[in-house]
């Protein structure tokens, strides 16, 4: 009788502990960037033509990119793990904003931005900012962003995809390499977030 006892106790822990584990709340995958405000910059939609403010996109959560539309590697996979997570998320997906920033302000046209938006089937909850090259580089310079334009070997940049929360605190730090499960992840923890 002690024995079954002792291991109706540990079934009844075992089980406790699976409910604690159960409520216990979701981690964000990113760098942790300590909820500070992020940035704010006003720039131009390539797609539409009007102009963002990236303060006037909350409450919705923000993911946050830099691209080029010309870029033969890491950006092709940015948009493609941008449009997957919008996937993954379903119906969070509202409540989601997705953002590329150009570094290359003389390639990254309405007509490439368009393009580029087309050919990696982004079409809702998407902005690809564009503006002058000084405009670009003071965002650049504000998230930490190093961009090179090199005549030969073109544009270079950081990989970097910012996480911003819907009170527009920079959350998470992630990168393509995290890939669209580990954004979608980031993204709908911060959607759900009261």
């Amino acid at each position: 009788m002690l024995a079954s006892m002792s291991r109706g106790r540990l079934s009844l822990l075992a089980l406790f502990a699976l409910v604690l584990a159960a409520c216990a709340p979701e981690t964000l995958t990113g760098t942790d960037l300590g909820a500070q405000q992020a940035p704010d910059f006003v720039l131009t939609d390539g797609l539409s033509g009007s102009t963002v403010r990236l303060s006037a996109l909350r409450p919705s959560v923000v993911a946050l990119a830099f691209l080029y539309t010309q870029c033969p590697d890491v950006c092709p996979l940015t948009a493609e793990g941008f449009r997957q997570a919008q996937e993954k998320l379903g119906g969070d997906s509202a409540k989601i904003v997705f953002v590329a920033v150009s570094v290359d302000p003389v390639n990254d046209t309405p007509a490439n931005v368009r393009a580029f938006s087309t050919a990696h089937r982004l079409e809702r909850n998407w902005h690809f900012l564009i503006g002058s090259a000084g405009a670009l580089r003071s965002v650049w310079d504000a998230y930490g962003i190093r961009q090179e334009t090199d005549p030969t070997s073109g544009v270079s940049h950081t990989d970097a995809i910012y996480v911003i929360d819907r009170k527009g605190n920079a959350r998470t730090l992630l990168h393509t390499v995290d890939g669209p499960d580990a954004i979608a992840k980031d993204l709908r923890i911060l959607a759900t977030e009261r």
